[in-house]
């Protein structure tokens, strides 16, 4: 027996950022299909396409054997390179001449696919995609072949400032913690992993109780219905996914790496919130003021405008399923790290002491409703990235409709009070780049 309930969402559609977009009515399906496998569907006959989003959650690089980092990120660039009785070569040319989009990814806590048809071909997609999840080959040419890929991006990488900021970023905030390995691995631990590794994981790791899936298109809830079953039937009920503990990120602590570049990168950790945190929006609208509005952010205005001392500056909020930090971020000539590293910390101090004005959130408030649409809202399979990160986040069918009004109920006081709890700790501070003022 098939499952409908149907719930109308308002999302902001329209293109122009500045301001808050009109709104129109996007209805999203919950869809249960007859083996019981859960979707959330919004149907557009715009096009006759079909895209599907999906994850295994937990099943990220988080579950790499220790020694052999890198393994879900190898496989996922690996289920798409045979299947069944079709090898690589063929799979591949089966994919382009039915006009398939097929790809997955790995991130340290989910592993993921997108998924795109044409309506004609579907019967021919959909089980090019059965085959890829439940039936890949893994045989030695692409294992060698995209394990190689991968190894010359690790190698390449090896003296970038960027990457080294970021493995001594992860080294110093999550010590002895899987969110400090690397999710491409590195050459090392690739030549570890085996075939019968990567099966292993697949086994135990993508299962009906962990997967979410969004799909937006020209497809019904009963037609969607048999697909779900076709491609995800036959998963293991439960995942056997390994314990991944919660970790506090390390703060007040200082690293530097010694390298001949011209220019000194700099990456600045704070304590964060957790997306479930009920005042999580009183940090991204504070965030936003600090520095992830770009163009309009203080630290751009500061770090960037009036002194000169970076091209790009900015700040994020960081929240994955076992930590939650805030970090900011730059690069700028050596001789002056040290003082780009006091005007952002000023500006955190300023803040968390004076707060915000009225004109600076309005104008947050209304940037960050409109990107939304624009980000999350613009395409069929940005709507079904959408779908499966209000499943994976917990926030309810019902997020999208409640956005804006949970946006426009945060206070000038509450944004104060989170850049108090946020921005005041001493912070961990990671350069790469020539000894500071040298």
């Amino acid at each position: 027996m098939m499952f409908v309930r149907t719930t109308a969402l308002v999302a902001a559609l329209s293109g122009v950022l500045a301001y808050a977009a009109p709104a129109a009515a996007i209805d999203i399906q919950e869809v249960t299909s007859p083996g019981g496998i859960h979707a959330l569907l919004v149907e557009d006959y715009t096009n006759p396409l079909v895209a599907m989003r999906f994850a295994f959650k937990g099943a990220g690089t988080t579950e790499d054997p220790q020694g052999r980092d890198g393994m879900a990120n190898l496989l996922s660039g690996l289920l798409d390179e045979g299947a069944g009785d079709i090898d690589s070569q063929a799979f591949q040319a089966r994919l382009d001449e039915f006009g398939v989009s097929l790809s997955f990814s790995a991130t340290y806590d989910n592993f993921g696919g997108n998924f795109r048809t044409i309506v004609a071909n579907e019967d021919v997609a959909f089980d090019l995609l059965r085959l890829a999840l439940n039936e890949p080959r893994l045989d030695e040419e692409p294992v060698q072949r995209i394990r190689s890929q991968i190894e010359t991006g690790i190698i390449a990488n090896r003296n970038d400032p960027g990457t080294l900021a970021s493995e001594a970023f992860r080294r110093t905030v999550f010590p002895d913690h899987p969110y400090a390995r690397p999710t491409e691995g590195t050459v090392e631990t690739l030549n570890a992993v085996t075939v019968d590794d990567m099966r292993a994981f697949r086994d135990r790791a993508f299962a009906k109780d962990n997967l979410v899936i969004g799909v937006v298109g020209a497809i019904d809830a009963e037609r969607l219905g048999k697909r779900l079953d076709e491609v995800f039937g036959n998963l293991p009920d439960k995942a056997e996914l390994t314990s991944v503990p919660d970790v506090q990120p390390v703060i007040g602590k200082s690293e530097h790496v010694e390298l001949a570049v011209p220019q000194t990168n700099i990456q600045i950790a704070l304590p964060g919130i957790q997306r479930d945190d009920p005042e999580f929006f009183a940090a991204y609208l504070m965030n936003h003021i600090l520095g992830g509005g770009t163009f309009s952010s203080r630290l751009y205005s500061e770090v960037r405008e009036k002194r000169g001392l970076a091209y790009g500056v900015g700040s994020n909020l960081v929240d994955y399923d076992h930590a939650a930090f805030m970090m900011a971020y730059t690069a700028t000539r050596a001789d002056r790290a040290g003082e780009s590293i006091d005007v952002i910390r000023e500006q955190m101090q300023r803040l968390a002491a004076d707060g915000t004005n009225e004109e600076e959130l309005d104008k947050a408030k209304a940037y960050v409703k409109g990107a939304y649409a624009v980000q999350n809202l613009s395409s069929s399979l940005g709507i079904a990235s959408t779908l499966v990160g209000i499943q994976l986040d917990g926030l309810g069918v019902n997020y999208i409709n409640e956005r804006e009004a949970l946006i426009d109920a945060v206070t000038m006081d509450e944004v104060k009070a989170m850049a108090d709890r946020l921005l005041t700790a001493e912070p961990t501070i990671v350069t790469v780049g020539p000894a500071i003022g040298n």
